[in-house]
């Protein structure tokens, strides 16, 4: 085997280890269902660069808003969802602007 051929291969070696390593180092997607007039988890730690999902599964329309004007949704109804990608450290408390009463807390590190 020449040594273009090994430096082709060893190249290539590479490159799919970076891939691998990027991958795996990409926070995971998180979850939070909207139901009964609560959400769940009330409060999700996730990482920075972390996306969190919120879908509603309650028979009536629900929003997602944070406190600090991070986030807003849109009126959600019944199985509509809502993501934000978190990019910055922080405690970010929202709720329903249409059922004020139910919050939620998002805690990103």
């Amino acid at each position: 085997m020449s040594n273009m051929m090994k430096v082709g291969m060893v190249a290539a070696s590479f490159g799919m280890i970076c891939a691998v390593a990027a991958a795996q180092s990409k926070p995971a997607a998180r979850e939070i269902t909207v139901g009964n007039f609560t959400f769940a988890p009330a409060d999700l730690k996730v990482s920075v660069g972390a996306t969190v999902t919120w879908t509603n599964r309650d028979d009536i329309p629900h929003t997602v808003v944070s406190t600090d004007k991070a986030f807003k949704s849109r009126v959600m109804d019944t199985d509509q969802k809502f993501s934000f990608t978190f990019t910055q450290p922080g405690t970010y408390e929202y709720f329903c602007s249409i059922h004020p009463k139910m919050t939620g807390k998002v805690i990103v590190r």
